[in-house]
């Protein structure tokens, strides 16, 4: 399994994507791949996340862009030293793509800022 790696302003985003072979279907261009994200606060302010944006890019040059409120229904708010950990999937048309994006998290005095998620690599089989 790989592991991908982004901090900004003292909050680091670490990403751990792995291929599901068996909710896979190779004929009809189905590939699923889980992703499992922790976000770690290493500030000494909490820090909300309120949006998520990804780009998502398949092999074939195709790309889609996603962005909603939080994460999987929450918008959860990380003390000080403190993480946040979830996960999710994508499906991909191709057997292999990247994923990038941003979080956009707030402090209690109301400052914004973007935290990058890096951008990983999936690709079938790649267990």
């Amino acid at each position: 399994m790989s592991h991908y790696a982004a901090t900004t302003e003292q909050v680091t985003v670490s990403v751990d994507p792995v291929y599901l072979d068996d909710q896979s279907d190779v004929f009809a261009g189905r590939f699923v791949f889980a992703y499992f994200i922790r976000i770690e606060n290493q500030s000494d302010t909490e820090v909300q996340l309120l949006r998520r944006h990804w780009v998502i890019r398949h092999s074939d040059g195709r790309s889609t862009e996603v962005e909603g409120e939080g994460v999987v229904g929450q918008q959860p708010a990380i003390a000080p030293d403190g993480m946040h950990t979830y996960n999710s999937f994508c499906v991909l048309e191709t057997m292999a793509g990247t994923m990038e994006g941003t979080y956009l998290m707030q402090r209690p005095n109301g400052s914004r800022f973007r935290a990058q998620i890096p951008l990983f690599h999936l690709r079938a089989a790649a267990n």
